[in-house]
């Protein structure tokens, strides 16, 4: 589970978002660093029982995020994140493809998954596999449940305008004119503090694994 003290130091870390302050308060970075290794672990073990495309041997590690900004193009110079990420990639994918994502963060945590932004030959091979099956995405994201943890999935961010090679007219252009193909469920802070935190992560993971396996199976 997550502890009080991460929590609390990523609360203290909004206020002093300096490397002054964070060099002072390393022992406390490093301690808040190790609990997410651990659940990370955790995760990663619950998970692969779930989805074995999420290998067993993912070196938790590695998949806890750098706290540290890149600036260098941002005109928020704060040079640390206020929060934890934890990526979960699926076999074959690179950081950032089909995965699932967990972000710890006061107030503001949740659970994700699919795929943000795919880069163009993948983007096109999604909308391929809508145009052609769109009745086994449907079935997955208008589930009750899947609705109910999620919400509309197709209430994200959308092209203005009719996507290259389709109809205005296609009955899916809703799902075809999709930049992304993600969820995501809020957790409370209590929620991630509870011993039984990473199975219950790992459980609503278990509601969004067949949008996942539409996706990998369209990137193919």
């Amino acid at each position: 589970m997550i502890q009080s003290q991460t929590l609390d130091f990523l609360k203290e870390l909004v206020d002093n978002n300096n490397r002054e302050w964070f060099q002072a308060n390393k022992a406390k970075y490093d301690t808040a660093r190790e609990n997410l290794i651990e659940f990370a672990a955790s995760v990663i073990e619950k998970l692969h029982k779930v989805d074995p495309t999420v290998s067993g041997d993912l070196d938790p590690k590695k998949c806890v995020m750098r706290i540290y900004r890149d600036i260098r193009f941002s005109k928020n110079k704060t040079p640390y994140k206020n929060n934890f990420g934890i990526s979960l990639p699926t076999l074959g994918s690179k950081l950032g493809g089909v995965e699932y994502y967990l972000q710890i963060q006061p107030g503001k945590s949740f659970i994700a998954g699919g795929y943000w932004m795919p880069e163009a030959e993948h983007l096109k091979a999604i909308r391929q596999e809508i145009d052609y099956n769109a009745a086994d995405l449907k079935k997955v994201i208008d589930e009750k449940e899947f609705v109910k943890l999620f919400g509309d999935f197709r209430a994200q961010d959308q092209l203005k305008t009719t996507p290259k090679g389709y109809d205005a007219n296609n009955g899916n252009i809703d799902l075809l004119k999709l930049k992304s193909f993600i969820v995501s469920h809020p957790l409370k802070d209590k929620e991630v503090m509870t011993a039984s935190a990473a199975q219950d992560i790992v459980d609503i993971c278990s509601k969004l694994f067949p949008l996942n396996v539409f996706l990998k199976n369209a990137i193919a």
